[in-house]
């Protein structure tokens, strides 16, 4: 191969080079586009006080959540197809043993992890309170973030039917039914 081939070579590079610049160039002159003077998203980094701000809004959702309208969506034979899915590890029926999780016969209006017989996580032994109306509703919701630390992997029921139509079940399981607001 001569020198001249090998300037044949170089020049096109070089070309083609140029050409992929000026289109470019060409390009911005013909769709200019200005940019904005303000970010399109703004994205803010919660300060130390979020942990506190997260507990009063749990306890502002509380409030919020009108059980008897709540409880008003559902019924009960609703209430039993989506029980279906909490059958595999808790049983409903009067005596029934405990399986992955405990029994949940008379649930509502006892207290939480008061089940002598099953060893519930930390988190609930430590949680001291009633199985009410409101709190059945929002463990039901997303148990992880309901109360943090316990060993129920459930992702929870989303719809408010459904979750109205499984308290009615689990209240109907029960010696002492809890009096409907």
């Amino acid at each position: 191969m001569d020198s001249f081939e090998i300037n044949k070579i170089v020049a096109s590079i070089l070309l083609i080079a140029l050409l992929f610049i000026g289109i470019g160039k060409i390009s911005d002159l013909i769709f200019h586009v200005e940019k904005p003077k303000t970010a399109g998203y703004k994205v803010e980094i919660p300060d130390g006080n979020s942990a506190m701000q997260a507990s009063e809004t749990k306890s502002e959702d509380i409030d919020e959540v009108d059980i008897a309208a709540l409880l008003a969506l559902g019924d009960l034979a609703h209430g039993e197809k989506v029980f279906k899915k909490c059958s595999a590890c808790h049983v409903i029926e009067k005596g029934g043993a405990n399986k992955i999780g405990p029994a949940l016969y008379g649930v509502l209006g006892r207290k939480v992890a008061s089940i002598d017989d099953y060893k519930y996580s930390k988190a609930l032994a430590e949680y001291d309170k009633e199985w009410t109306f409101e709190e059945m509703n929002g463990y039901l919701k997303k148990p992880q973030s309901w109360i943090k630390g316990t060993k129920m992997s459930f992702a929870g029921l989303r719809k408010e039917k459904d979750r109205a139509s499984v308290i009615l079940y689990l209240n109907k399981f029960s010696d002492n039914p809890l009096q409907l607001p």
